[in-house]
């Protein structure tokens, strides 16, 4: 919105100040940087839908019944099996008598053959790696997100340059304005409690009884490609599974990547207009500097001290008519207070040897100031 500077400050007549404004010659460059992250969180969602299923294979771990067999000494023997037998018969070495009236033979040594079941199976070494490929997937992240975070900021960069002419007086200004964020981009709260839930997941399944046992056994790792045994093929658990280990595979290396957009143009809309009110309110401030030296030991005469309080009351009822037009939300009674308060601390101020005038233009420059950076807010 156009503050309209000229009105709202009179210090000379409404004429005069259009000069200033109609004979500004001036430029404002703009240079506007933003970064975004563009996080690659799938990865945190496909581990988070798989747990349960990750779950439920460690708590029914895959088994197979392994046949052991060993040679022994024959009175150590418990059970003497059809595998003993075909050993013995293939081995005949091994007998030491024979009793032809009844037949018997009395080897020496015989095979012991029995069957345990065994948990250090490929199916189970693969959920195991699986848990461990997510453990190093959270450290990777996490370690970049630490160490090498995205250092990008944002920042707005403005070069102002402008002349006029008033009362045969050039008045010029020029200045840079830079302004840039003070902190790195950085991930999301949402982000880091889904890590921590993934993460408390991962310890639980370190505490499951098979998980200790291929860690205790120093179980070998899978590499890929996977073997597709008829369990990882057929069984819904490690059917997931291997859905996730795929992806995490897959994706390993691919990291959250940063998204910058600037944009450099020459200004000329609102954001130049309020700048160059901005350049005519300096104008006013220095002219007014300049009259208090003039002036300094003088006394004004009466026609002056009427001209200068009826200049301020102008000035004040502007500043409520733009007050009341900017903030239409504001009440009676607040309007009110705002004022009361404005007053209080400006008597304060002359108390404390500030002088009158000098008093009452610092307190416009407050209010303006305001009204500015309340509709730049807007």
């Amino acid at each position: 919105m156009d503050l309209n500077l000229f009105k709202l400050v009179n210090y000379d007549n409404n004429d005069k100040d259009k000069v200033f404004f109609e004979k500004l010659d001036a430029k404002l460059l703009m240079d506007i940087n933003i970064n975004k992250i563009l996080e690659n969180n799938e990865w945190i969602d496909q581990v988070i839908f798989n747990i349960p299923y990750l779950e439920k294979a460690l708590n029914k771990p895959n088994k197979n019944i392994v046949t052991e067999e060993e040679i022994i000494k024959v009175e150590l023997i418990k059970k003497v099996t059809v595998e003993s037998i075909k050993h013995l018969a293939k081995n005949t070495q091994m007998i030491t008598k024979f009793d032809e009236e009844n037949d018997e033979v009395t080897p020496e040594k015989i095979l012991n053959a029995y069957k345990e079941e065994n948990y250090v199976t490929y199916e189970n070494r693969f959920i195991y790696t699986l848990i461990k490929l997510i453990d190093d997937f959270i450290f990777i992240r996490t370690r970049d997100a630490e160490e090498n975070a995205y250092k990008g900021k944002d920042y707005i960069r403005a070069s102002y340059e402008a002349n006029t002419r008033k009362d045969k007086k050039k008045v010029s200004i020029k200045f840079d304005y830079a302004e840039e964020s003070l902190a790195p981009h950085k991930k999301s709260n949402d982000v880091e409690d889904k890590i921590n839930e993934i993460k408390k997941a991962l310890k639980m399944f370190k505490m499951t009884e098979i998980y200790k046992l291929l860690e205790s056994k120093r179980a070998t790792l899978v590499k890929p490609p996977l073997k597709m045994t008829n369990v990882l093929l057929k069984n819904v658990n490690f059917q997931y599974a291997v859905k996730l280990w795929n992806y995490l595979n897959d994706n390993f290396e691919q990291k959250s990547l940063a998204e910058s957009h600037e944009e450099k143009y020459e200004e000329v809309g609102m954001t130049k207009t309020l700048v160059n009110e901005d350049f005519y309110f300096l104008h006013l401030i220095f002219k007014d500097a300049l009259k208090r030296i003039q002036y300094k030991g003088k006394t004004k005469n009466a026609e002056e001290a009427k001209k200068e309080k009826q200049q301020i009351q102008d000035l004040f009822k502007e500043v409520i008519d733009k007050l009341i037009e900017t903030s239409p939300e504001l009440t009676q009674d607040e309007i009110m207070r705002l004022v009361t308060e404005r007053y209080v601390k400006i008597q304060n101020r002359r108390i404390i040897s500030m002088e009158i005038i000098e008093a009452k233009f610092k307190d416009r420059i407050e209010k303006y100031l305001s009204m500015v950076e309340e509709l730049k807010l807007k």
